[in-house]
């Protein structure tokens, strides 16, 4: 049995030395496995569930509730209200009257999209929190560049506050682009996190 045990403990070590395979999936610190092929495949299916979610939550807000009209949702803290937005994600720029403005915000997106695409493409360790984050920031601007593309605005509705204080207006689009930024940062944090452990002396 403790021969057994050895061995196993040695083919375990041997695995864990040679390094993780080009064929599995990093999730930070664990691993699993997937082709490249499977999760870009999932990583688009990210991206599609993003856009169609986005796209029929404005268009139950521009059915349902009237233009700068809400609907309370959580008293004093969380209330549905139909905007339309302007400028870029959170109101940025809404103030703006440059007639120019549509047409910038409209490049730069598909900038970033072009950007993000080839990132998302050439994720060639296929790390889950890299891929996830780059096909959530994927979705949400592909959502919020239709609207702007179809009618030159973005319809907006989530608003969060307490009291007199209260976030910018926002959509799906905008939380997909926000928490696809906080993935690849956490990715960022423990990366260097690890090796700065790893290059640590025993």
């Amino acid at each position: 049995m403790k021969m057994e045990e050895e061995s196993k403990k040695n083919e375990v070590a041997e695995a864990e030395s040679s390094g993780p395979l080009p064929e599995q999936v990093k999730i930070f610190a664990g691993t699993i496995g997937m082709t490249k092929n499977s999760a870009r495949a999932i990583y688009l299916l990210i991206v599609l569930i993003v856009v169609l979610l986005d796209r029929w939550t404005k268009h139950l807000v521009a059915q349902r509730i009237r233009l700068y009209s809400h609907i309370q949702v959580i008293p004093g803290f969380f209330r549905l209200t139909h905007t339309e937005n302007t400028g870029a994600a959170f109101s940025l720029f809404a103030d703006s009257t440059a007639p120019w403005k549509t047409g910038l915000l409209i490049a730069f997106s598909v900038i970033a999209l072009i950007v993000v695409s080839a990132l998302l493409w050439k994720n060639h360790q296929a790390q889950v929190a890299t891929g996830v984050g780059l096909s959530l920031i994927m979705g949400g601007a592909l959502g919020n560049l239709w609207d702007r593309l179809a009618r030159g605005r973005v319809v907006d509705f989530l608003l969060v506050y307490v009291k007199q204080y209260q976030w910018p207006v926002f959509n799906l689009a905008d939380s997909a682009i926000v928490i696809g930024a906080g993935l690849l940062i956490l990715e960022i944090l423990l990366h260097k996190s690890g090796g700065q452990g790893e290059s640590q002396p025993n």
